[in-house]
């Protein structure tokens, strides 16, 4: 698996489309961004899973999941 991926989200707040860089080499993450658009807050869940080899991104506002 990659050990530097980027993804595209979507600002929970604004709708905008971000583009993220995800560091995998730690395992999952999980940590708190700012849209670039709206300045808003972003929380990001970030679950690697080595055996499968995939990742799941999460994208929540103030802790709230939104999709």
């Amino acid at each position: 698996m990659q050990s530097l991926i980027t993804k595209n989200i979507n600002c929970p707040h604004c709708g905008n489309t971000l583009e993220i860089e995800l560091d995998l080499t730690n395992g999952s993450q999980d940590f708190y961004t700012d849209c670039t658009f709206c300045c808003n807050s972003i929380h990001i869940s970030c679950n690697v899973d080595e055996i499968h080899r995939t990742v799941e991104v999460i994208v929540d506002s103030d802790d709230e999941q939104i999709y």
